[in-house]
């Protein structure tokens, strides 16, 4: 049994979400990352995408106030 449970706070936000990780995951030169089998990529990898998405929103979030 899975105790997976990622859920979606705020669903309209999932295609950006999607967009935006994608975008960074092409750029740290991950292709074709949405449709990539996650577990056979290293957790560095996959940590520099996430992280990446996270300085960003938060920059832009600072931009705003």
């Amino acid at each position: 049994m899975s105790s997976y449970n990622n859920k979606t706070l705020v669903p309209e936000a999932k295609q950006g979400l999607n967009r935006l990780k994608n975008e960074v995951a092409s750029e740290v030169g991950i292709q074709n990352y949405e449709n990539a089998d996650k577990g056979n990529l290293t957790s560095k990898q996959n940590g520099s995408v996430g992280g990446e998405m996270v300085k960003r929103m938060v920059e832009s979030y600072e931009k705003g106030l």
